[in-house]
């Protein structure tokens, strides 16, 4: 008996057109690349809208600066045609000039559709092959002598020039009418050889030096504009498919940026290995933890809503100052924050901004009112050490935070602040790193909750007073 390997009988089970839209799925991802999901968010269609405007102008501009490129060469050029009566070259570029300023016109007034796009493509083309068609004209001389004209290397020009626009369907509108002009102008030739008695040759000599045509020659031109034309559509497509997903990736990172600071988020984007948990650094630094007082109270006698906004300008009031003396948001919970100094970006005086900022952020809260003229006093924890940075969570879900005994020491002095009526409390070693100009008073040792260890505390007692209580009697209550 034969044995049939498993996958065998599963491949003659399954019918021949499901093979074959397989089969056609992989050739066309190694081909044109990974494929973009069938529906796109507004914005990012907007955004990519946005860059097709910018592009087409950009087009507009190198089209204009190549007509008049071509005027320049004929101006300056030697005429060898001065003793013929028709001129048609300074008619074919004039129209193409004037043909290039209405588009750029309609390019800048946003005002350029599709169809009027896709004309004005094939018309690009129509008005080259015209302009060399020209030259036989010009130069009173058989069909088949445009036919050696270099002016067809334009063509490759004008092809690669819709690549700016990352619409692959443009490139190949440039690119079948170049073909069909071309092959136009051959038919044209041939016709006019045989008006004149002439034969086509196999010779590529007598082909070069004479009015002869060798088919064979204008069919490799139109196959290689045919070439060029297929490379670099599947070259756009496959762009066109990566400038997309950047674009929608790169929406997103922006979105998501806002839920981190900046700081770590350019910590992210440029490390070298993708983050994974655990991933971490130990530096010394400080740390500061923020707590508005009496928040529970204040929270229980307002409405979601007006609870939110209340939120939004205070940390928006806060961060101001947060920023101002380099510090690093780390995260936000509830009406609390964690802020960094020398963490996410360099600080060599991280303790004394970080001082400066909890004296800062006791000057805000106690000029202004918040909400519905609403007091909120803020009660800040400091301490400097040895701090881990680094990310946590799982493979698919990371938190970058700090940890450590340092950090959890900030914590409880923030907490501490409350049993000894102050507002700004730190450890012993981030007043020693802060350095002089600031009014610190030792309280004493204390051992913090959770720790064996007493830890020298200091208070900053010249912290503003807070200001008179707003009629309405929001003061806060304690937490």
């Amino acid at each position: 008996m034969i044995s049939v390997p498993w996958y065998n009988l599963r491949m003659l089970n399954r019918p021949p057109v499901e093979g074959f839209r397989r089969m056609w799925k992989s050739i066309s991802k190694f081909i044109l690349g990974e494929q973009l999901p069938p529906h796109l968010p507004d914005r990012v269609r907007r955004t990519l809208a946005d860059q097709q405007i910018e592009a087409e102008i950009l087009i507009g501009w190198v089209q204009l600066l190549l007509v008049a490129f071509f005027i320049l060469l004929y101006t300056i050029a030697p005429k060898t045609s001065a003793g013929t009566g028709f001129q048609p070259v300074p008619w074919a570029l004039g129209l193409y000039l004037m043909f290039t300023l209405i588009r750029l016109w309609f390019a800048y007034r946003h005002t350029l559709p599709q169809w009027l796009l896709m004309a004005s493509v094939v018309m690009d083309m129509g008005l080259l092959m015209v302009l060399i068609w020209s030259f036989h004209l010009q130069y009173e001389q058989p069909a088949p002598f445009y036919l050696k004209a270099p002016t067809l290397l334009y063509v490759f020009i004008f092809i690669s020039l819709r690549a700016l626009r990352f619409e692959p369907k443009y490139v190949v509108a440039a690119g079948v009418a170049a073909a069909a002009g071309w092959l136009v102008l051959l038919l044209y030739a041939l016709n006019d050889m045989t008006s004149m008695g002439e034969t086509i040759t196999r010779d590529y000599v007598l082909y070069m030096t004479s009015n002869r045509v060798l088919v064979g020659a204008e069919i490799d031109k139109i196959l290689s504009i045919l070439l060029v034309t297929f490379v670099l559509a599947v070259a756009l497509v496959r762009a066109r498919r990566v400038l997309i997903r950047a674009i929608v990736e790169g929406t997103a990172a922006h979105d998501l940026s806002r839920f981190v600071s900046p700081e770590i988020a350019d910590h992210i984007i440029g490390a070298d290995e993708a983050i994974q948990p655990g991933d971490g650094e130990i530096k010394l630094a400080t740390v500061m933890f923020t707590d508005i007082e009496g928040f529970s109270g204040i929270s229980e006698r307002l409405k979601p809503d007006e609870l939110m906004g209340m939120l939004n300008e205070y940390f928006a009031a806060v961060s101001e100052v947060i920023e101002r003396y380099g510090g690093v948001i780390i995260q936000f919970e509830g009406d609390s924050m964690l802020i960094s100094y020398n963490i996410a970006k360099p600080d060599t005086d991280h303790a004394a901004n970080a001082v400066r900022t909890a004296i800062g952020i006791q000057q805000v809260v106690t000029r202004r009112r918040f909400g519905n003229d609403i007091e909120l006093r803020t009660r800040c924890g400091i301490n400097t050490g040895e701090i881990v940075a680094g990310a946590v969570g799982t493979r698919d879900r990371l938190l970058f935070t700090v940890h450590g005994d340092e950090v959890n020491i900030a914590a409880r002095l923030e907490q501490l602040n409350k049993e000894y009526g102050t507002y700004i409390l730190a450890a012993e070693r981030a007043v020693r790193e802060a350095g002089e100009g600031f009014a610190f008073e030792r309280i004493g040792e204390v051992t913090v909750r959770g720790r064996a260890t007493p830890t020298t505390v200091y208070a900053i007692r010249d912290v503003p007073a807070p200001a008179a209580p707003a009629a309405s009697g929001e003061a806060g209550a304690g937490r």
